[in-house]
């Protein structure tokens, strides 16, 4: 939990971040992962979000994000506040935007700390915030002809 660590952000939010991005581009969990390489951390959390085949009982056949033109901005704030409350070694969060399939990269984010526990809170945290304050909407079609937005990511 935030303010638990011997030493939150001790090396800096700006400096733990090492890729951020929102793309039309499929992501890849191979550049995320090695973003946050770093021979101080013993411990690497990753999270992958997917476009899943069904929501709430219905099945879902495509879906697409838009993004406000501050997402990239607010993604920035969300990873620094982070980065601040734990001792984040480095910090990645890439999101797609655009026409995505069942099954494709919706999201890819990973942390790493000195302790596993750290990481496991710090990436939580991470999607979590990303989730909530970045301003990236979901449009979800679904097989019965029906769509939704969904308020953020």
């Amino acid at each position: 939990m935030p303010g638990t660590y011997d030493h939150p952000g001790e090396q800096g939010a700006a400096d733990a971040i090492r890729l951020l991005a929102v793309r039309d581009t499929p992501l890849s969990l191979d550049e995320v992962f090695a973003a946050v390489g770093d021979p101080a951390a013993g411990g690497t959390a990753l999270f992958v979000g997917t476009v899943r085949s069904h929501d709430g009982g219905a099945d879902v056949d495509a879906l697409g994000y838009s993004a406000h033109p501050s997402a990239e901005a607010e993604l920035r704030r969300v990873a620094e506040k982070v980065a601040a409350d734990f001792p984040v070694r480095a910090m990645a969060a890439v999101h797609r935007v655009g026409e995505l399939a069942v099954g494709d990269l919706a999201v890819v984010v990973a942390v790493s700390c000195p302790h596993r526990a750290e990481a496991f809170a710090a990436c939580r945290r991470l999607i979590d915030d990303l989730k909530h304050e970045v301003p990236i909407w979901k449009n979800q079609r679904f097989s019965d002809g029906t769509q939704e937005w969904v308020g953020a990511c």
